[in-house]
C-alpha cells in the first residue's frame, strides 16, 4: 500500500480508516492514489440501484448535486486526513463552491482529482474535479475544519 509517502489502491474499508463517512453518506468507492498533504486521486461508479435514484426524476434517474459535491469533498477529505495528526478525525464543511457541467447517470464512472491549497490549524482549503470519460462534470472549492483540531488554537479569554 505504500510507496515512501504515498498511499495507493486504498479500497472502500481500507478509506474508512481515514474518514468517518458510512452508508448511507459514503460516496467514494476506491482511491488510486494520495499524497498526503497534496493531492488525492479516487472514484465512484453510479449504478442504478443506488438509494438516491428511484426518487430522483423517476423516468429520467440523475444523480442528485448533493451526492456529487459529497462525492468530490470525500476525496479531498483524503488529501489531509491521510495526514498523521487528522486520521480518523471528524471534518466538516465550512464552504463549498460548486459548478455542475453535465449529467451524471446511472452507470457512469466519475473520476476524482482533488488538491489540497493549504492546511493550517484544523482549516483546509482545496478543491476537487470529477470527471465522466474524460470531460469534466463538477468541481468544486472547498474550506473544511477539523474541529477537534482548530478548537486548540481557539483564542482563551
Amino acid at each position: 500500500m505504500y510507496n515512501g509517502s504515498i498511499l495507493r489502491n486504498l479500497d472502500a474499508i481500507q478509506i474508512q480508516e481515514y474518514q468517518q463517512n458510512r452508508y448511507p453518506w459514503f460516496f467514494v468507492d476506491f482511491i488510486e492514489e494520495v499524497l498526503p498533504g497534496k493531492y488525492a486521486r479516487g472514484y465512484k461508479n453510479f449504478t442504478y440501484n443506488e438509494w438516491f435514484f428511484p426518487p430522483h426524476f423517476e423516468h429520467k434517474p440523475i444523480v442528485p448535486g448533493c451526492i456529487l459535491i459529497e462525492s468530490l469533498v470525500q476525496v479531498l477529505l483524503m488529501t489531509f486526513l491521510t495526514l498523521y495528526e487528522t486520521k480518523g478525525k471528524v471534518a466538516t464543511d465550512a464552504k463549498c463552491q460548486a459548478v455542475f457541467k453535465r449529467e451524471i447517470k446511472p452507470g457512469d464512472r466519475m473520476d476524482i482529482v482533488a488538491n489540497l491549497d493549504s492546511y493550517k490549524r484544523g482549516i483546509a482549503k482545496g478543491n476537487s474535479s470529477g470527471y465522466v470519460g474524460g470531460e469534466l462534470a463538477c468541481k468544486a472549492e472547498y474550506i473544511i475544519t477539523v474541529p477537534e483540531i482548530m478548537l486548540r488554537f481557539r483564542p482563551r479569554i
